[in-house]
């Protein structure tokens, strides 16, 4: 935590973040184009928000991306928010909220964190239905987790198994999964406020999807970094704005779930955005 606080003391740092949370996933070549400052200054500074997990990174070709890691400020938010009654951090909150959402031109959502657990327990959490539901509010995923096979959901337990047409893409054990996501639901058209007709048109959008790439952290160290990728959005996606909130208190729930053997009280059973 004293590496967060350290990165942010500096202002040429604050703009890079800045700058990420007004446009996520630039280039160092695009970053740099965006703010007077050096390209080597650009790169440093970079260097010192990676190690302190601000901004988090992908590949795209031979192009490397950088992306605002919100998981941080999370743990910095948690941290002093769990002495408060809830109604009395909401000042608090929306510092986290405002680094969470992103600019409705981005069309991915990246988040980092790292869990004290292994890759095999880690995947469990991921594909387990049993594990899954005990952190994502009462929500089982269902599948054999080879490519093509459907991903079912089931929304609580006793419910049927529901087919949303989600598929999987990738399946690496340990290493890395990925899957179709699913389209709109009704309650995306009463969380969002839309018409049959708005739910309708939204139905059109193309469908995207979410990769998690697991890789422990050395020999000998048992703890493992988690990359949650979810892209292929279209420009100005409510589906974005929904798992771009979601996906951050799922993930910690999820964290703490295996680093504690229980989830977080306040996501247990109360479902996720997304």
């Amino acid at each position: 935590m004293d590496d967060v606080f350290k990165a942010l003391a500096d202002a040429n740092r604050r703009r890079l973040l800045d700058s990420l949370n007004a446009r996520n996933g630039q280039s160092l070549r695009e970053l740099c184009a965006g703010l007077d400052m050096a390209r080597q200054s650009v790169s440093k500074h970079l260097a010192v928000l990676e190690a302190a997990e601000l901004v988090t990174t992908t590949w795209n070709g031979r192009e490397k991306l950088h992306f605002l890691n919100v998981a941080p400020i999370n743990a910095v938010a948690d941290r002093w928010i769990s002495r408060y009654h809830r109604q009395h951090a909401h000042a608090l909150a929306d510092l986290q909220r405002a680094l969470e959402e992103q600019s409705m031109s981005d069309t991915v959502f990246v988040y980092t964190t790292y869990i004290n657990t292994t890759p095999e327990r880690l995947w469990q959490a991921l594909t387990d239905p049993a594990f899954t539901r005990r952190y994502w509010g009462g929500v089982a995923l269902e599948s054999d987790w080879t490519v093509g096979s459907p991903v079912k959901w089931q929304n609580a337990p006793g419910e049927e198994f529901k087919d949303l047409g989600q598929v999987v893409l990738e399946s690496d054990p340990y290493r890395r999964l990925s899957y179709s996501w699913h389209t709109y639901q009704p309650e995306h058209a009463e969380l969002f406020g839309w018409s049959d007709e708005e739910l309708a048109e939204r139905l059109k959008e193309k469908r995207s999807k979410v990769t998690f790439d697991i890789e422990p952290q050395g020999a000998g160290v048992r703890a493992v970094k988690l990359t949650v990728t979810h892209d292929e959005f279209e420009p100005g996606s409510a589906m974005l704005e929904a798992v771009s909130k979601g996906w951050p208190e799922l993930l910690a729930s999820m964290k703490t779930l295996l680093e504690t053997g229980e989830p977080l009280p306040m996501l247990e059973h109360s479902g996720s955005d997304s």
